[in-house]
């Protein structure tokens, strides 16, 4: 029998949880690293990218300590799947020890946290393919692909899988029935399009529902990411059941479609103080929403700025 190594409990919806923010394009644009097809995991590699990686890191801990809140980060590994890894010319065992490198850049974090609250390491799993596209991969088989992470994840020290950047419910669900196979936590997180629906063409409170009939509510809870607020804040204002499970929120800096991000040469970092206020507005409407970060186009200042605004709005337990 395998002993999986002890995880850390997931807060509450009553404590505030940081998380972090664009690591891709704050690599990218703050600190002029390249990275081929849009992937930061090689960077564990080397003594400059894990220090870079640090700076990232420590910044969020620093903010999640001066508000009192729990931290949530997740590993650099959202491209670190079979696909993206044979693009840039990592086989099988490399990737493996690439994923158990990236927890490592993480739980050496945690050991630098000074904060009172707990620090989680997120396991991030992003799509099989393109973020902003819609996933043909059917339940099953995305399982059956996700299971590669995701088993080498459960043998770290990583306390919840992040799916993120979810386009299409059957790699959402495939993706929870690995995780659950191996019983790590998981969080969905969706990405919607300017009319507010994934790129499948799905509704978000369809794709959540769905998920949670498929696998008995397994997710902790569901987040948003990789759109801005304004692609969805109308969705929200109903008092439907469904948004009681949505605890999180990690919006892009832009308010931009997905399309235009991806046509764009220049980083639009948006308005952070204004992305901020709808922070704080959406907080008032989700009574769960407890976990705060960000996407595209956003750093620390902007989850400090969102920091401040959702404890000015909302309080949480002390």
């Amino acid at each position: 029998m395998t002993t999986r190594p002890q995880r850390t409990q997931f807060p509450h919806s009553d404590q505030l949880v940081v998380t972090d923010a664009g690591l891709e394009t704050w690599l990218l644009y703050d600190r002029g690293i390249e990275l081929p097809e849009f992937a930061a995991y090689p960077l564990v590699a080397t003594a400059d990218g894990r220090a870079a990686l640090a700076e990232y890191y420590d910044h969020f801990m620093a903010i999640a300590a001066a508000a009192d809140a729990a931290v949530e980060l997740d590993t650099p590994t959202w491209r670190a799947n079979p696909d993206w890894a044979s693009a840039l010319g990592h086989d099988s065992d490399e990737l493996a020890a690439f994923l158990v490198q990236s927890v490592n850049v993480v739980a050496e974090a945690r050991g630098r946290w000074t904060g009172d609250r707990p620090l989680i390491i997120g396991g991030a799993v992003g799509p099989r393919g393109d973020g902003y596209a819609h996933s043909q991969t059917d339940r099953a088989a995305a399982a059956a692909y996700h299971s590669f992470q995701i088993d080498r994840m459960a043998d770290t020290p990583v306390d919840v899988i992040t799916a993120m950047t979810m386009g299409s419910t059957e790699e959402a669900i495939g993706i929870v029935d690995a995780a659950a196979r191996v019983e790590l936590p998981v969080i969905v997180s969706f990405t919607v399009e300017t009319d507010g629906r994934l790129p499948s063409g799905t509704s978000l409170v369809e794709a959540i529902e769905t998920t949670d009939r498929a696998t008995d509510g397994y997710p902790i809870h569901y987040m948003v990411n990789c759109a801005h607020p304004t692609h969805f804040d109308r969705l929200v204002r109903t008092g439907e059941p469904w948004l009681e499970r949505l605890g999180g929120l990690r919006a892009n800096a832009s308010t931009r479609s997905h399309e235009e991000l991806d046509e764009a040469t220049e980083l639009d970092r948006g308005d952070r103080h204004d992305l901020a206020r709808r922070y704080a507005e959406l907080g008032s409407l989700l009574p769960a929403m407890h976990v705060v970060g960000g996407c595209c186009g956003t750093d620390h200042h902007h989850v400090a700025a969102i920091v401040d605004a959702v404890s000015a709005d909302r309080t949480f337990a002390s």
